[in-house]
């Protein structure tokens, strides 16, 4: 159990990220592809990802299964991932190159620290597996005295790890991941405008349960992170799974990283005759009410566009069938996102909103 504890000053700066972090997306995938957890949930996304493993794909001579087995050395699916690996960015919108700049920038005393951690908690889950399990030496960190010691080329090597497994891992389905990420975040700060940080914390059951003044966490170890004022940064994850984590050391800024809905399956690329059937004005309009709000009821969207509700109904249908929208069911009411492909085409025809990024959809799910 992970208890946060939170002052009265601390439920006033409780944000959520915009986005995945595209650090902790790395990290969190390649703690998937040494299980099989999450089969229905992660099987399209391994499968796809399984010829890059093996030295085929678009990897030459096999660059993209090293690359994998290199960082799989860092982030072993253990208790314990070095903390520099996920450095924090307070509002949670760094792009994967400024993180990985502050992964190089990480002081030599601090990298120092976190590799002997990292040995430390090896040894310990090798002595706890007993003389039967994990047969074979232990796995070495991928350059461990070089970065331990802040060697300029070792950490070059690994900012190169990094980039390159999301390009080859992660960014083909950038698309899915960022709608089911997106989707989660339009829900949830809907709850956050509705009700307050008390019904924003409530969306988090049965993973957490909020007992003020303290966030009751589902985890694998007991532990007390008090928040002391520096409020807490939540960051949604496609590839978190069942329980949320947080950094090992509770002196860094306070982030809990929590999974997200996942999609069964990649969304299905609309057929030129289903698009054919949106062109219409009462469909247009429903489109672009869905897109400028992210996260509309039914109800909603009839009153917004002056149409009877049963006729709602039908040609939200219809955008879905188009793949051009996504619903999902909250209690009695059914919640309407848009999908990529509806953004775009707003975007491309100029009847996007007016004001930032268009939000993206909550795709058909398995719980997280």
């Amino acid at each position: 159990m992970l208890r946060i504890h939170f002052t009265a000053r601390d439920l006033e700066y409780v944000r959520i990220a915009r986005g995945p972090d595209p650090l902790w997306e790395i990290v969190c995938s390649v703690c998937r592809l040494q299980t099989d957890e999450g089969r229905i949930a992660f099987g399209p996304w391994r499968r796809a990802v399984t010829p890059l493993l093996r030295g085929g794909g678009g990897g030459a001579g096999g660059a993209d299964r090293a690359v994998a087995v290199a960082l799989r050395s860092l982030m072993p699916c253990g208790p314990y991932i070095p903390d520099f690996l996920t450095p924090a960015v307070d509002g949670g919108n760094a792009d994967l190159q400024q993180g990985v700049d502050r992964v190089l920038s990480t002081p030599r005393s601090r990298l120092r620290r976190e590799f002997t951690l990292l040995a430390e908690s090896e040894a310990r889950t090798r002595l706890l597996a007993g003389p039967g399990a994990g047969a074979g030496a232990p796995v070495r960190p991928f350059a461990a005295e070089q970065l331990a010691r802040g060697d300029a080329a070792a950490l070059r090597a690994l900012g190169g790890l990094l980039t390159a497994y999301d390009a080859a891992f992660l960014a083909p389905y950038r698309p899915w991941i960022d709608a089911a990420v997106a989707s989660d975040v339009a829900w949830r700060s809907r709850e956050l405008a509705a009700g307050g940080v008390r019904a924003l914390l409530e969306t988090f059951r049965p993973m957490a349960r909020w007992s003020p003044p303290v966030l009751e966490v589902t985890y694998p170890v007991e532990r007390d992170l008090h928040l002391a004022g520096r409020g807490l940064l939540l960051v949604p994850s496609y590839f978190c799974w069942r329980k949320p984590i947080t950094l090992f050391d509770g002196a860094l800024l306070p982030v809990l990283v929590y999974p997200v809905e996942k999609p069964v399956q990649p969304p299905a690329a609309a057929s030129g005759a289903s698009l054919a059937r949106l062109l219409g004005p009462t469909r247009a309009a429903l489109l672009y009410e869905v897109a400028l709000r992210g996260c509309a009821t039914t109800s909603e969207l009839a009153l917004a566009v002056g149409c009877s509700l049963p006729n709602t109904c039908q040609q939200l249908a219809i955008l879905r069938e188009a793949g051009l929208a996504a619903c999902r069911r909250e209690g009695r009411c059914v919640l309407h996102h848009p999908t990529p492909l509806g953004c775009r085409l707003l975007e491309t025809a100029g009847d996007g909103p007016a004001e930032g990024p268009l939000p993206m959809p909550r795709p058909a799910t398995v719980s997280p």
